[in-house]
Parts: C-alpha cells; structure tokens; sequence
C-alpha cells in the first residue's frame, strides 16, 4: 500500500528536525519516550501518529506541534 502523501510529509519534518539536531532515531526515540521503530514508522509515512504522539515528539524536539505540520 503506497504510503500517503501528508504522512511522507509529516515524517521527512520530523526527520529533519531530528537530524539538525545530530541526533539518532534511537537518541530521539529516548528523549520522546518512544520505541525507536515507532519512530522510524512515522519517519517512513507507515505510521499514523495520534495527536497526543505528535505533541510528544514536539516536546522532544522544543518546537511547538505546529511546526511539524
């Protein structure tokens, strides 16, 4: 199933984010309190974070939930 395009979107923010950062999805896995292949679904579009997920990831990162939309 090809994945969607808003998914592709949010998961390539996400990773850019991440990787200006200089962090390893394991490292930002940890600080999101995730598992790290969560982590790298989202980043790849085959997972469909929740709203909750997404505030997370945001904390992790210190950027408000809109900035990864």
């Amino acid at each position: 199933m090809p994945v969607p395009s808003h998914r592709a979107a949010f998961g390539a923010r996400v990773r850019e984010l991440r990787t200006r950062r200089g962090w390893s999805q394991e490292d930002f896995a940890h600080r999101a309190n995730l598992d790290r292949t969560y982590v790298s679904g989202i980043e790849r579009g085959t997972r469909n974070p929740t709203l909750d997920i997404i505030h997370r990831l945001a904390q992790a990162l210190g950027v408000p939930a809109a900035d990864l939309l």
